[in-house]
């Protein structure tokens, strides 16, 4: 095996790495499959601004199903599994499901700043044709830039820890800077400031409105959930932001000195950290969201149900067993209990 696939850490900091991607893929899955059930049964009833959201549990979700359970192995392996080939797998995959997420949640912001210019008449302003043209562009606009490392603009290659897979940014010193400048750019910078603009955008006028209303016992509805959904979307947005900062700081350190200035269990932190912006989304939902709390309590005991219907058709299957039958026959003689005045499990269940 090549020296860059081998872990630069100890076995310990590799199986605690390793562990804590397990425990971020069964959050992440869980979560934003729930998301995507909860979103399922309410089609009919979303409305046209919540497709993002969707859309970021599919980034998510994708990202936990692709990509973890290989990070998770290579790291109990103490080295990278599949040689070049999953490595360039996976830095593809992290680039697509990335920029993806970077891209719905600058959609995101910009819809909710169109929609709060009219709070009266949202439906108007944003249809669901324009949210699933805006969707696709973001899934287009995402593989594009994934991909131009495999035709021979920019590179995937091992992280400095040697038990991950990215872009190669320290090897673009001298031929690959363009590239780096542009997904710099296109991909991190601009949508980070159009979040944060249209953000702040929103904020102001809440608090314009919010001045000219004096009695704050009326304020409108409709200025309400609009705080509530903008306060759920700044949420989500400066949550990944935050969680990607330091991976990119990181990144961009590596590009002008060599990777090898930061110790392997420093940079492999802020990866940890990044990948962990999948599995909360579902929490500031189920926190912010009646309707996501109401569902997922739904679903929580349809779960709950169906365990103990299975539990129950388990224990009658082990009844009608040829040797619990004998033992029941031979309770049965003892008692002198003519056997067909037993109750079956489920004519109790009948009377109870």
């Amino acid at each position: 095996m090549e020296n860059h696939y081998l872990s630069k850490m100890s076995p310990a900091v590799d199986y605690g790495a390793g562990a804590f991607l397990l425990l971020i893929a069964v959050l992440s899955a869980v979560g934003n499959l729930s998301v995507l059930i909860t979103a399922f049964k309410r089609s009919s009833h979303l409305k046209a601004p919540e497709l993002l959201s969707v859309n970021l549990a599919v980034t998510d979700l994708g990202m936990a199903i692709t990509m973890y359970p290989l990070a998770i192995a290579s790291a109990w392996n103490h080295a990278w599994l599949g040689g070049d080939t999953s490595c360039i797998y996976y830095g593809l995959m992290g680039f697509l499901f990335g920029v993806t997420s970077m891209m719905t949640l600058a959609v995101m912001a910009v819809v909710r700043f169109v929609v709060s210019t009219s709070l009266q008449s949202p439906r108007e302003k944003i249809s669901r044709r324009k949210i699933h043209v805006l969707i696709i562009f973001t899934w287009l606009y995402s593989l594009l830039w994934a991909v131009f490392p495999l035709l021979g603009w920019g590179k995937y290659g091992p992280e400095p820890f040697g038990i991950s897979c990215t872009i190669a940014w320290a090897e673009f010193k001298e031929n690959g800077s363009s590239f780096l400048i542009c997904i710099f750019t296109l991909c991190t910078i601009i949508p980070a400031v159009t979040i944060i603009a249209c953000y702040f955008g929103i904020a102001w006028k809440l608090h314009v409105a919010y001045k000219t209303i004096k009695n704050s016992n009326h304020i409108p509805n409709a200025m309400k959930v609009e705080r509530r959904l903008a306060l759920i979307a700044v949420l989500i947005s400066a949550g990944f932001i935050g969680c990607w900062a330091p991976y990119a700081t990181v990144s961009f350190w590596s590009m002008f000195r060599s990777s090898k200035s930061i110790p392997p269990e420093l940079s492999l932190l802020p990866c940890l950290f990044a990948k962990s912006s999948t599995a909360y989304n579902p929490f500031i939902y189920y926190i912010f969201s009646k309707t996501f709390r109401k569902e997922i309590k739904q679903l929580t005991c349809f779960c709950g149900r169906l365990n103990n219907l299975v539990n129950v058709t388990d224990h009658e299957t082990i009844r009608g067993s040829p040797i619990f039958m004998t033992r029941d026959s031979k309770r049965l003689q003892k008692s002198n209990i003519p056997e067909g005045n037993r109750l079956s499990i489920s004519n109790l269940e009948t009377e109870t």
